[in-house]
């Protein structure tokens, strides 16, 4: 009879799945982590508002000397970015992952070697781009560009070559500091060049002219290289205990296959990022109308850019606060940190879509006067806005999904952004 009964009893319940969420989680702890993340979200969004004011800076002062300077620059200056810095920034996306966890870790060796790795790498990827820099005339004529147009990208290019040298130093650096949630000396750095990049582009645009204004891009760069390197080396040499271990000379074959393995996708998906626009303006650049339409692409994405810097500053928190709780071993915090950073992320999007589409109107004009160029600008800018509502929560999921440290992870986001950058494409 008893034995009856229980067959006819219901299967139990399946075990609820463990909570996500710390038990302690509340009010406080919401308000504790959002104050985490505001202190290393407001410096590095200086910092990138800096990088960028840099970049409309220069368009102004190349739009001063012409269409046809304004146009081939701008075209030199993108296939820049899409042939060496986001080449470069990618391969050094593989640093956020391995230092974050280190240094929640406290692995100081893993850190400094990483430093030396990433650097040591980003120098020899600077070789065979510098080689494609040299033959850029070459390579937009046999693609269809514009002679005229062509010419005019090689003289900047040429001229911008040691920023190659430059960023294959600047950006370990900055990675092996946000990555220890060390942003104010690169807030201030960054403040620094760009205050110093107005007269420098006054003195060499009188002097050069369109050279000048390249020179001054990468002179700006150098100031933040040094001032970032001095720091480092003055902040490793004070500190004791275990922040003085070494490791800085000691890598092996299995810490330089990590780096690489994760340094691969790490790429991809930045190259995925940044040419979804930067071949826009080759694109444009084949267009009956090159000149007007490299222009008000130009002064588009230059807003864009301002929009950027903001949205790159959360994903690089979201990735600094993930890596460090997982590598700390706190699972739960880690996933608290994720969704709160994916929430802001949202109402960021929002946000700054609102506020291209107000400026919409006002944005042009600052740049040029021509009827055609101001119609072009108000509205691109509105299809944009649309775009960056998207673009926000893309950028900090991919953050969020590096610091997972898997190839499934960054299979994951590359697939993302593939299916998604061609979206923004049809939008034009």
């Amino acid at each position: 009879m008893e034995q009856t009964s229980l067959a006819n009893s219901p299967p139990p319940a399946p075990l609820a799945p463990p909570p996500k969420w710390p038990p302690s989680f509340n009010h406080t702890a919401l308000y504790s982590e959002l104050k985490t993340q505001w202190r290393i979200t407001v410096p590095l969004v200086a910092m990138n508002l800096t990088w960028f004011a840099k970049i409309a800076i220069t368009t102004a002062f190349l739009g001063r000397l012409g269409e046809l300077p304004l146009a081939g620059a701008t075209l030199g200056f993108t296939f820049a970015n899409v042939t060496g810095f986001s080449v470069l920034n990618g391969l050094c996306g593989a640093m956020e992952p391995i230092c974050g966890q280190a240094f929640g870790a406290k692995n100081f060796r893993l850190l400094h070697k990483t430093l030396v790795m990433a650097t040591s790498l980003l120098l020899a990827v600077s070789v065979p781009v510098a080689f494609l820099w040299l033959n850029v005339d070459k390579i937009l004529i046999h693609f269809g560009q514009q002679r005229d147009i062509a010419i005019v990208a090689k003289k900047y290019l040429i001229c911008l070559l040691p920023d190659l040298i430059i960023t294959s130093f600047l950006c370990p650096l900055k990675a092996y500091l946000s990555t220890q949630n060390i942003t104010i000396p690169i807030m201030f750095s960054s403040a620094l060049a760009v205050a110093l990049h107005v007269p420098v582009n006054v003195f060499l645009s009188r002097a050069k002219g369109l050279e000048g204004i390249s020179m001054a891009v990468w002179i700006s760069d150098f100031v933040v290289m040094a001032l970032l390197g001095l720091y480092v080396l003055l902040a490793e040499r004070r500190k004791g205990g275990k922040w003085k271990e070494g490791g800085w000379w000691e890598q092996g074959i299995g810490e330089w296959t990590s780096l690489l393995k994760l340094s691969g996708p790490c790429c991809l998906t930045t190259c995925l990022e940044w040419w979804c626009y930067e071949i826009l303006v080759l694109l444009t650049g084949r267009l009956p109308n090159a000149t007007q339409s490299v222009g008000v692409i130009a002064i588009v994405l230059n807003f864009d850019y301002l929009l950027f810097s903001v949205m790159l500053s959360l994903a690089t928190c979201a990735s600094v606060r993930v890596s460090n709780e997982l590598g700390a071993n706190r699972p739960k915090i880690a996933y608290r940190s994720a969704y709160i950073s994916l929430v802001i992320s949202i109402l960021s999007g929002f946000a700054g879509g609102s506020t291209m589409a107000a400026a919409r109107g006002i944005w042009g004009p600052l740049y040029s006067h021509d009827r055609g160029i101001m119609r072009g600008v108000k509205r691109t800018m509105l299809l944009m806005a649309i775009i960056e509502v998207v673009n926000f929560p893309l950028a900090v999921c991919g953050g969020i999904v590096r610091e997972r440290h898997g190839h499934g992870s960054e299979c994951t986001q590359t697939s993302s952004d593939s299916i998604c950058w061609p979206c923004r494409w049809a939008s034009f």
